[in-house]
């Protein structure tokens, strides 16, 4: 019996050295780490009511946007707005407001996405009256006062009736550009002045 323990002594020894190892090993480890939050997209901060206001170096107001809820995500520094409604000011110009159901700022603001059910509004001023537009998606490049879209479009006053796809507005200089499929509505008797000259 002696003889036999002498002999798996080894092998006994072995077995409780690898055991050790392993549980050595198991200690030295660094505990697991958490998933890193970064890798998902998860808000880290959340405003209902927002309400902000961009001025020039004068102090005046260029641009206004306000949302319901804004949320922000780390990941990818973007942020989300349910309803917002963006106001644009040029000094002796009408405003225009584009509101939607929700859109999408790019890191540091630079471009906006509207999307579902977008609404551009140019107010009525002097010599021109209401413009509307209507689209699912338009992106605005607030700093260059620049709106685009791909997708059809509506536009309407108190005259007329344009449908589209795709176009590009410049609110600095007020030029319009439509890119394809254009077919539009006139009807004189709802021109602006055309009631005052009867």
């Amino acid at each position: 019996m002696p003889e036999r323990l002498t002999a798996s002594f080894p092998f006994i020894l072995l077995v409780c050295l690898a055991a050790l190892t392993f549980w050595l090993d198991s200690v030295v480890q660094p505990p697991a780490r958490a998933p890193d939050a970064s890798s998902r997209h998860d808000p880290d901060l959340i405003v209902d009511n927002l309400s902000a206001l961009n001025t020039n170096a004068a102090g005046m107001g260029v641009y206004t946007l306000s949302a319901s809820r804004m949320q922000h995500y780390p990941d990818d520094d973007t942020t989300l707005l349910t309803r917002p409604r963006f106001v644009s000011f040029r000094e002796h110009q009408a405003p225009v407001t584009i509101t939607a159901q929700d859109a999408l700022l790019s890191s540091k603001g630079e471009d906006v996405y509207f999307r579902n059910d977008v609404k551009l509004t140019r107010a009525a001023d002097a010599n021109r009256g209401e413009m509307v537009m209507r689209t699912s998606y338009l992106h605005v490049i607030p700093d260059k006062h620049v709106a685009t879209t791909d997708r059809p479009v509506t536009i309407s006053d108190e005259a007329t009736v344009v449908n589209a796809v795709g176009l590009e507005l410049n609110n600095e200089t007020r030029v319009l550009k439509l890119l394809s499929k254009v077919r539009g509505t006139y009807d004189p008797s709802k021109a602006p002045g055309r009631n005052a000259r009867k």
